[in-house]
């Protein structure tokens, strides 16, 4: 009976301890209203507590930015380090499991979240509180939270298990792109690991409202086809009358042909479905259609139409006999196979010919097609000279590496009408005004400015010392390969800080981009670039372009088309031939250098 008195109690005493612990984990903390006085004495109500713009203008003297709500550079040492120093010396290591909760707000157009967040193990005795700040992707929306601790919090390793909490950072945007930045304080002066960062996208107005509440993402549902003769009518529901959509498009396309019609219903006959006719289709061919309110950026509906053979007669002519009408359809066969033949025969010569000259007759027939397919897109009119676009890159990669760099600026240039500023095109006003100065200068003319990501952006190079002889061609060559990975480098780092400068003011961030080839890695984006566009190439060229000239790749009932930067046309140029070849180059370099990594770390 002992036995048995001892394991139960000890089964008990485990179950106390788990259920502890659950309770624990489970907690959550939100911000309470507190007074700086409170915290800087210590108070037993001021754990965890808000600080509000107010009162970080009367601690400080001034007022901070609105858009920055009270966030401050250096809140630990501005707001507690007076009284004691040595309370923001020490770091802490950025927090855990950083979560987006969405929260119940009444206005349709927007969203509100609230952050959620665990303190690492790591200086938690140190924790003096937490920074939260908002940024909106591509656009100059932001928004900030600060938390602090009373100075004499001392946290044990057992809270690294409960969950912190900021206040809703309400109105955010619909179908839109944040980054949130959780911040641990205090923030040492030389230290990479003190925040934790997570993007995310908010609700798209049918995932909040419903489709039947959203304009621009209702689309119809229910599509009837029905054929009748050579016509084919098509039936859908319409959009409910709040949305206030009163016109409609349809968009078929078969064999490079393509049918487009407006459609505008008559809501007084009929408020729910609505019928048109498709006519002049071809018999036996399949249609791929599209059927959309005619709005902006409105969801396109996808179905399938296909138009059957109509059948005009079975009797045969009377003159046919039977052994005819089996003979005829041999006598057709043996017709079609001489013609095809003959053809064949005709079209060899001056295909041999074309081949001999080094033409490629693809070529020839887009350029004899290019007036009839496709539709004409203007480019803004408010720009009176092209766009000026400067490329960073990392010339820690290699020599095919730069030649790819190089090509790209070549094809940008030539046919996506935009000026592409390369310090490897401008030597002389390099040399003339200083590496550093002559960027800085491009960073600030320029429109646009493109950082090609790399794996080289990680690696912090060396100068190589000169060779003795310095006969010796390849060694002067090298060392002038070493010096100039500085200079693109150091610009790297100080489009980094334009980038990170630019993020603290609330500014837009459009003009700031970066890319990477198809052999390239995730991995290789810098963290101060992860807030601006990234583009793939050159499965994004169109992208790339429309980022460049400020044009839509879709409005309602047509799309943007240019052959030249296409992902199936770019190469029938000879500067996209020559583009696909150095990025193939560089990949294949790049995986061999992975394959077979130098010694040394060279």
């Amino acid at each position: 009976m002992s036995k048995a008195a001892l394991l139960f109690y000890h089964l008990l005493a485990l179950g106390r301890l788990l259920w502890a612990q659950e309770d624990v984990t489970a907690a959550s903390i939100t911000p309470q209203d507190c007074s700086l006085d409170c915290i800087r004495q210590g108070g037993p109500g001021c754990e965890y507590c808000r600080i509000t713009s107010a009162d970080v203008k009367r601690a400080l003297g001034f007022k901070t930015i609105d858009a920055f709500g009270s966030c401050i550079p250096w809140p630990c040492f501005e707001l507690l380090g007076e009284e004691d120093p040595k309370i923001c010396q020490h770091y802490v290591h950025a927090p855990n499991d950083v979560k987006v909760e969405f929260e119940q707000e009444l206005n349709p157009k927007s969203d509100t979240i609230v952050v959620s967040w665990k303190p690492s193990y790591y200086g938690i005795a140190f924790l003096r509180g937490f920074q939260v700040s908002l940024q909106a992707l591509g656009g100059s929306s932001f928004a900030c939270q600060l938390f602090l601790f009373h100075r004499n919090l001392s946290l044990p390793a057992s809270h690294a298990e409960k969950v912190y909490k900021s206040d809703p950072f309400p109105g955010l945007s619909l179908g839109s792109q944040y980054a949130v930045t959780v911040m641990a304080l205090p923030v040492p002066e030389e230290w990479k690991r003190f925040y934790r960062s997570k993007n995310f996208s908010t609700r798209s107005c049918a995932e909040k409202n419903g489709l039947e509440q959203c304009k621009k993402d209702w689309y119809p549902k229910h599509i009837k086809v029905e054929q009748k003769g050579t016509t084919i009518n098509v039936t859908f529901n319409l959009a409910p009358p709040n949305l206030g959509i009163r016109s409609y498009f349809s968009r078929c396309y078969a064999n490079g042909m393509k049918k487009y019609m407006d459609i505008t219903p008559n809501s007084s006959t009929n408020k729910t479905y609505h019928s048109y006719q498709l006519k002049d289709l071809q018999e036996g061919t399949n249609y791929t259609c599209e059927i959309a309110a005619n709005e902006v950026d409105a969801v396109r509906k996808t179905f399938n139409v296909q138009v059957l053979h109509i059948k005009k007669g079975e009797t045969s002519p009377p003159s046919i006999t039977p052994s005819l009408a089996l003979l005829l359809p041999v006598c057709l066969a043996v017709v079609t196979i001489l013609a095809v033949c003959l053809a064949a025969l005709t079209r060899r010569r001056p295909q041999l010919h074309m081949k001999r000259l080094n033409l490629k007759p693809d070529i020839i027939t887009q350029d004899e097609e290019r007036g009839t397919q496709g539709e004409v897109v203007a480019l803004p009119g408010h720009r009176l000279t092209p766009p000026r676009l400067l490329m960073c890159y990392s010339s820690n990669d290699g020599p095919s590496h730069i030649k790819a760099v190089m090509q790209l600026g070549a094809f940008i240039q030539q046919h996506m009408a935009t000026q592409v500023c390369l310090d490897l095109w401008d030597s002389l006003s390099v040399a003339r005004e200083g590496s550093m100065a002559w960027y800085c200068r491009q960073i600030r003319e320029s429109n646009f400015i493109l950082v090609i990501c790399s794996r080289g952006l990680s690696i912090k190079p060396k100068p190589s010392e000169p060779e003795e002889d310095t006969e010796n061609e390849e060694a002067d060559r090298w060392l002038d390969f070493g010096l100039n990975s500085f200079t693109a480098d150091a610009a790297v780092q100080l489009v980094g800080e334009e980038v990170g400068c630019t993020t603290a003011r609330g500014q837009d961030l459009s003009k700031y981009m970066s890319v990477s080839f198809e052999h390239c890695e995730e991995t290789d984006i810098p963290t101060e670039l992860r807030l601006v566009s990234h583009y793939v190439l050159t499965r994004d060229l169109p992208l790339l372009f429309s980022h460049l000239h400020n044009v839509a790749l879709h409005r309602p009932g047509g799309y943007m088309k240019i052959n030249n930067i296409s992902e199936e046309g770019f190469t029938k140029l000879p500067a996209g031939a020559a583009l696909q070849q150095a990025i193939y180059e560089a990949g294949m370099e790049m995986r061999s250098k992975r394959r077979h990594p130098v010694e040394g770390g060279k």
